[in-house]
């Protein structure tokens, strides 16, 4: 199986949408890079 991770920003923040609306954003942090970073050490081989 291929897994094809991704990040979404808002704000310069990394989110989570809920059902794609920007206006339902889960915040997970504001460094886009260091999170790229945990899914390449995770395994994830596509961003």
């Amino acid at each position: 199986m291929i897994v094809f991770t991704a990040i979404d920003l808002k704000g310069g923040q990394v989110v989570r949408l809920a059902e794609g609306d920007m206006d339902r954003a889960t915040v997970y942090g504001d460094n886009p890079a260091h999170q790229a970073t945990l899914f390449a050490q995770a395994g994830s081989q596509f961003l």
